[in-house]
């Protein structure tokens, strides 16, 4: 009998002794209630009306192409970088591999300006790898759009990096064996046997580091500035006009919101098949 067979049978079975009890269902509810309520606030006092109007103009209009076109080459970024960084990780036996995972998960918690302020600090004009940068070659990081992708892919690769590690750990490796045993060099095998199988989790990864780097605000308003038509991405926009027109922020908020749960429902049947996997 498959798996996805017994867990429907097992969610039938269930009965009254899976309700929750009321010490857990009323902290559960209120939970609920603070997290959805500000989403629906923001849902109740938007302008409708003026939605149209309010998202047409050319700002707005290029701080969301510059926030989709930034997003998809930092996660870009992500996925050049991250994979390997991933099995490393999962699957290798380097001395210092804790070490390693725990830097690497540093930009999770770490606050995002302070991200910000540590990229201008080691690729600034003046940074450790900046001034060499500028004086050898003559580029210069900083408030540019190559500064928004950065910004962007140093926050949203541990996403990545986490979720296809634990894909990598839970894979079946007597695959990858039995290829080898055939034949095939490691790097065929990892192309061919290793990906394929967890497809589900890098593309749950993927999708998850691209709406962080889409949201992203604090280390890029601090590495690449506001600069409108330059720099200034979606999220950027939204706490600008916050302060001289709340309705626009409302709107530019919408935007980001509707975006999330596509990027939601995109992952749904990711996680689903990942549970059942498991």
């Amino acid at each position: 009998m498959s798996r996805s067979a017994v867990a429907r049978r097992t969610s039938r079975r269930r009965g009254p002794s899976d309700r929750p009890p009321w010490p857990l269902a009323v902290p559960a509810a209120v939970g609920v209630v603070f997290l959805v309520l500000p989403l629906l606030a923001l849902l109740i006092r938007a302008p409708w009306r003026a939605l149209p109007e309010l998202l047409s103009g050319d700002q707005v209009a290029s701080a969301l192409k510059l926030s989709l076109v930034s997003a998809t080459l930092a996660t870009g970024v992500c996925l050049v970088l991250g994979v390997p960084l991933a099995w490393v990780l999962a699957r290798s036996r380097v001395p210092g591999t804790a070490l390693l995972r725990a830097l690497v998960t540093v930009p999770l918690v770490l606050p995002p300006v302070v991200g910000g302020v540590a990229l201008l600090m080691a690729l600034g004009r003046r940074g450790v790898v900046g001034q060499y940068l500028d004086s050898w070659f003559g580029i210069t990081l900083p408030f540019t759009p190559a500064a928004v992708v950065i910004a962007e892919a140093f926050v949203a690769m541990p996403f990545l990096v986490l979720t296809l590690e634990g894909a990598f750990r839970s894979a079946d490796r007597g695959m990858d064996e039995a290829a080898v045993t055939l034949g095939a060099s490691r790097i065929t095998v990892f192309r061919r046997v290793t990906l394929p199988l967890v497809a589900p989790s890098l593309v749950a990864g993927a999708v998850l580091a691209w709406a962080r780097a889409l949201g992203e605000f604090g280390a890029t308003i601090t590495f690449a500035g506001n600069f409108p038509g330059r720099t200034q991405t979606m999220p950027v926009a939204t706490y600008i006009a916050l302060q001289t027109d709340p309705d626009a922020a409302i709107a530019l908020s919408l935007v980001l919101l509707a975006v999330s749960v596509t990027v939601l429902v995109l992952l749904r049947d990711s996680w689903l098949r990942t549970g059942v996997n498991q």
